[in-house]
């Protein structure tokens, strides 16, 4: 005769997100406010800003199941 244990919860699998935020600031010279936001990220997309692990904020970490 086998004794089964109730008490044990069976392993799930779970999907982690990790998400890691890097941060600089830029300074871009345009005639408003919307020019200098598209120079900024043109700026980015050609890889004249390059955002390193100094640049490092924060982690998050979100359970999906």
């Amino acid at each position: 005769m086998s004794i089964i244990r109730k008490d044990k919860k069976a392993a799930q699998t779970f999907q982690i997100e990790i998400v890691e935020t890097l941060s600089t600031i830029v300074e871009v010279v345009a005639e408003d406010e919307q020019s200098a936001l598209l120079k900024a990220q043109e700026m980015y997309r050609n890889e004249q800003v390059v955002l390193y692990p100094d640049d490092f904020i924060d982690t998050k970490f979100i359970v999906f199941q």
